[in-house]
């Protein structure tokens, strides 16, 4: 079984943005982020020991493309708010 080949941030940067979570699970603090701040050739995976959670301090975070909410056949979105 071929193993899963992992997205860079170049292919991603046309259609999503970046969700970044804690990575303590007690604190769970969340933000967007530009993938545009960030070289084409990084994996978000590589970007994970970078980040400084500005709530509780810890290092460490789960970085992963936020997709937008699929339209469901319909010419205006309408959908729910997160």
């Amino acid at each position: 079984m071929p193993r899963e080949r992992k997205i860079t941030i170049g292919e991603m940067r046309e259609s999503t943005r970046l969700i970044v979570y804690c990575g303590n699970y007690r604190c769970a603090h969340s933000i967007t982020m530009d993938p545009d701040l960030w070289p084409g050739s990084l994996r978000p995976s590589d970007l994970e020991d970078l980040f400084v959670c500005t709530v509780c301090g810890h290092r460490g975070a789960d970085v992963r493309p936020l997709f937008e909410p699929a339209r469901m056949g319909t010419d205006e979105w309408t959908g729910f708010l997160f």
